[in-house]
């Protein structure tokens, strides 16, 4: 039976990622990445969890960063894609270790970091465009979309299941 081992992350990046060369011309490109989630627990309080990984990438993706093709910093919102796997190593004391890590395929930059917040302000999502208009029905003024006093508008949906 065939398996599938595929990751798809959206996070931030915890620092700059480092390119380590090696005498052959190959090259290893190491980087932190955080994902969050935010739900409310059974009293209905916020509960941020974040979760950090390691991502390595290889050969054109590292040559990129390091040839600064590709300049990601500390902070930056990516889109990673790739395999998860877990290696072996023997520390000082003779201790066997585990690592896991996300062998990055592709990077994609959503957001850079300069603005502080979260946000995908890059391609060719426009975030103040989706903000100022209603993605159902652009056609009509938001304040005659809005005359129906038999809704409340301003219960929050940020407890939604999904």
């Amino acid at each position: 039976m065939a398996g599938l081992n595929k990751v798809m992350l959206i996070g931030r990046l915890g620092k700059d990622p480092e390119v380590i060369s090696f005498d052959n011309g190959g090259k290893k490109m190491t980087v932190t990445m955080a994902t969050s989630e935010r739900y409310r627990d059974r009293n209905g309080q916020w509960q941020d969890q974040t979760e950090w990984h390691n991502v390595v990438a290889w050969g054109n993706l590292a040559n990129d960063i390091d040839e600064k093709r590709r300049v990601y910093a500390k902070g930056d919102l990516m889109f990673v894609e790739g395999k998860i796997r877990t290696r072996q190593y023997t520390d000082g004391q003779g201790v066997t270790k585990y690592i896991t890590e996300i062998l990055a395929e592709k990077m994609n930059l959503i957001s850079k970091s300069n603005s502080g917040g979260e946000g995908y302000n890059s391609g060719s999502y426009n975030q103040n465009a989706a903000q100022s208009s209603s993605p159902r029905d652009t056609s009509t003024p938001a304040t005659d979309r809005n005359e129906n006093k038999d809704f409340d508008f301003s219960q929050e949906t940020d407890d939604l299941p999904f």
